[in-house]
């Protein structure tokens, strides 16, 4: 159950947002926190090597209105394309999704306006070395090269250390244990130039853990989001509980509304945010009183420029169109787009699918059953499902 906000005025009336008292974030041409507008955000869904395609869609968000737009970067080659598509889009405050090689960092800094890094994903990159070191490596090059950093984590790709930590059905625990430490590790070397981020496609467990990391960190400017939201209407719907929760206390300086849609459309991430930022500040909220989770929940991640083949939004759709007849029970299936949160962020979900340039990964719970062709997916999907609705009764 949601509690209300409290305070909440007559729908339609105009109100200042409560805001908590964060710092000032510098992040390009723009700052989040201390009362500053919450910053609204998006991420390229094509591939960082296609220049071209990249710097047009980056341009397209820009002129959207988005703040500050996001792009992912895992070999030299797209930290190469990514400071050429900065040079051609200078007006992007443009933030760069290391991977798993964080040294690339030190050829992006100079040239973009934020470095985001996932704890979860430092230890995959030079395993003998401390992830201390790996921070402080970040932490020297973000300084250097004059821009903010973010740590984000996500639900399923948490450090195996801090998962060891707690009990298995405790998801919440460890992201807000990994953010509080890098958090302070950061400020341990000096570095406050930087905001956080606990996703989880779970707007309940979006709630609990950014509540529990402001309650901890009230200072630190706390970035938004629903992770793996899915496709719109419903996405916008999971994101809408979270952010009305969250916003109406005061918790968030920037949001980004992910969701499941083909490339010329990303756009509409941009007008939900808004839409929601807008609807909370005059009291128009819909989904405080409770979010049902008692059905079928369909999870996807938002098509971003990790994605491997652009056939995942479609396939995505295909799985909700499919999966209709069994609305009424509570099964979980996750659509993943790439390889690098596909197997981890599949694990918690009944059935998971995750994408590879050529096949489909099918999963159920941790135990893969198999890769198949994209167009033989939905009906071993569809035998699965129905397997699953007989176990249960």
């Amino acid at each position: 159950m949601i509690s209300e906000p409290e305070s909440s005025p007559a729908p339609g009336a105009e109100r200042q947002l409560p805001r908590n008292p964060t710092r000032a974030v510098r992040i390009g041409t723009i700052t989040v926190g201390a009362g500053h507008p919450i910053a609204v955000q998006s991420m390229c869904a094509t591939r960082t090597k296609d220049i071209d395609a990249t710097a047009e869609q980056l341009a397209m968000l820009v002129d959207a209105g988005a703040d500050v737009v996001r792009i992912a970067v895992d070999a030299r080659s797209d930290a190469e394309a990514a400071i050429e598509i900065a040079r051609r889009v200078p007006s992007a405050n443009l933030c760069i999704d290391l991977q798993e090689n964080y040294r690339l960092a030190e050829l992006l800094a100079p040239h973009v306006a934020k470095l985001r890094y996932n704890p979860g994903h430092l230890h995959h990159h030079e395993r003998e070395k401390p992830w201390r070191e790996k921070v402080r490596f970040l932490a020297e090059q973000a300084l250097a090269g004059d821009c903010a950093m973010r740590i984000g984590v996500n639900c399923g790709s948490v450090d195996p250390a801090k998962v060891a930590d707690y009990e298995k059905g405790d998801s919440i625990s460890p992201m807000l244990d990994s953010a509080l430490e890098h958090a302070a590790w950061l400020d341990e070397l000096g570095f406050t130039r930087y905001v956080v981020s606990l996703k989880d496609s779970d707007p309940l467990k979006v709630i609990e853990a950014n509540r529990r990391f402001a309650e901890a960190r009230p200072d630190v400017p706390l970035h938004l989001g629903v992770t793996e939201a899915g496709l719109p209407p419903d996405g916008v719907i999971k994101t809408r509980v979270a952010f009305e929760q969250l916003l109406s206390r005061g918790i968030g300086d920037t949001v980004r509304v992910s969701l499941t849609v083909p490339n010329p459309r990303k756009g509409e991430e941009l007008e939900a945010a808004r839409s929601i930022i807008d609807d909370v500040r005059h009291g128009r909220t819909r989904s405080v009183v409770h979010y049902d989770r008692s059905g079928l929940n369909i999870i996807s991640c938002p098509s971003c420029s990790r994605v491997e083949n652009e056939a995942f939004v479609e396939l995505a759709e295909e799985v909700r169109e499919m999966t209709r007849y069994a609305a009424e029970h509570a099964i979980t299936i996750a659509v993943m787009g790439c390889r690098v949160n596909g197997p981890g962020e599949t694990d918690d979900a009944d059935l998971g699918l995750w994408c590879a340039p050529s096949y489909v990964n099918l999963k159920r719970g941790e135990e893969s059953l198999g890769a198949y062709p994209y167009d033989e997916i939905i009906p071993r999907l569809r035998e699965e499902l129905d397997a699953l609705i007989a176990t249960r009764g």
